[in-house]
């Protein structure tokens, strides 16, 4: 194997572990009851799950996307100028929650 291609074997390696890790967080926050979803603040491509607009966590493609949301611990969102609390129904399957 050469450099080229042990360097791109590294580098997929280190996109599925980060992939996994966020998705794993993602999930764990949900059943957290200390968590709250908070909307309208959300960096693109950082949201927690999916909306109208995109299927998945992560697909948001512009800074402050007012159905984009995020876990944060409870009482943290109102903190936050622009943000709003929100409750929207997490699409995640059961089976991995």
């Amino acid at each position: 194997m050469n450099k080229l291609n042990a360097f791109s074997n590294l580098g997929i390696g280190a996109l599925i572990v980060a992939g996994a890790a966020v998705t794993t967080s993602s999930v764990a926050n949900a059943a957290d009851p200390n968590m709250e979803q908070c909307a309208g603040v959300v960096k693109a491509g950082k949201n927690d799950c999916a909306t109208s607009k995109n299927a998945c966590h992560g697909h948001v493609t512009t800074d402050a996307d007012s159905e984009a949301w995020i876990y944060l611990p409870k009482g943290t969102c109102a903190k936050i100028a622009g943000a709003r609390v929100v409750q929207v129904v997490d699409p995640t399957p059961a089976s991995k929650r």
